[in-house]
């Protein structure tokens, strides 16, 4: 059967799943949201921890404080699923299990090409990344992030809205999230060019934006506007500071080192506004990639910096076991 390439034929078939195999779902995530959670999660990506073995990393965060993990599975990484074998998965999910993180996101990073075959290799990753999170955890609310690459928009927005909508199509029986991440220097760079993209394929319920400040800031864009643009759309939250250079480059930086971000004012509108999820500590490449860098004082300093705006914003998190149990 050739596969459809229209738009309009997209957005009409995934306005109308949704209706079926959505709305319920999210009805029920709501109504459990608004009657049992009253809290954010602080979470880690362990895109900042390469080196370390994933169900390693996991006491690790718990025992620091951490209610929350993204695990990276991104080509090249530790939990690429192509690189966790049957008997790692399991042991995964016994270490979520047995330390009670919350496994809130998988990183899986697939852009639309102009190559039909890259394409469907990237919603064959989506797939596989679907099955691993059915394989670690039980947890239903699990979101998988992507950004979409570079390239202008207007060049390259049909082709997001095509591929986008594959990829929510044909993991359609799967309670996970699509999280489209707009990205600094991206074809689609901000919260209104994501709002489009939903909007073009009908707004399904299990498509939703990651909110990460760090790609707006020093592009015109500001921290309370955007929040209050996408919050309704926002499924997953990311930090880290940027700093902007004498050259107009930037450079990205731990969460709360730079001091460029007001991450209190940031979990004070995004909880005024009804979002509960994951704000979710990301380590850029940029910072990880040097010689010096030291994975588990990043895991310190980031929950260091951002518990404290919680505290200092007086958002609540979920009730924990003491750190010290979780290597028990």
């Amino acid at each position: 059967m050739p596969r459809r390439n229209s738009n309009v034929d997209r957005r009409e078939f995934l306005a109308g799943s949704s209706a079926t195999l959505a709305l319920g779902s999210t009805l029920q995530a709501n109504k459990s949201l608004a009657v049992t959670e009253n809290h954010m999660t602080l979470g880690f990506s362990t895109y900042g921890s390469r080196g370390i073995a994933t169900e390693a990393v996991v006491p690790m965060l718990k025992k620091i404080g951490y209610d929350a993990v993204e695990i990276t599975c991104t080509k090249g990484f530790d939990a690429a699923p192509e690189n966790v074998s049957a008997k790692r998965r399991q042991l995964i999910r016994q270490t979520l299990s047995d330390t009670g993180l919350q496994l809130t996101s998988i990183m899986e990073h697939t852009t639309p090409d102009a190559n039909r075959a890259v394409n469907d290799a990237n919603l064959v990753r989506m797939q596989k990344a679907v099955e691993f999170v059915a394989e670690i955890t039980d947890r239903k609310r699990v979101v998988i992030q992507t950004v979409l690459g570079g390239g202008a928009w207007e060049s390259k927005k049909n082709l997001f809205v095509d591929e986008v909508g594959r990829w929510v199509e044909k993991t359609a029986d799967s309670g996970v999230t699509i999280c489209i991440k707009p990205h600094r220097g991206g074809g689609m760079d901000n919260p209104e060019k994501a709002l489009w993209i939903m909007k073009q394929l009908g707004d399904p319920g299990r498509l939703r934006m990651v909110y990460d400040f760090s790609h707006y800031i020093y592009t015109g864009l500001e921290l309370v506007p955007t929040i209050k643009q996408a919050a309704k759309k926002t499924a997953h939250i990311a930090v880290k500071d940027t700093v902007l250079m004498k050259d107009g480059k930037f450079r990205f930086e731990l969460p709360g080192t730079a001091g460029t971000i007001d991450y209190k004012t940031l979990l004070k509108h995004f909880y005024a506004l009804g979002y509960r999820g994951d704000i979710s500590c990301e380590v850029s490449g940029m910072v990880w990639s040097k010689s010096e860098y030291d994975p588990r004082q990043a895991m310190l300093v980031c929950y260091e910096n951002v518990a404290r705006s919680f505290q200092q914003a007086g958002i609540p998190r979920p009730k924990t076991q003491p750190a010290e149990e979780a290597t028990k």
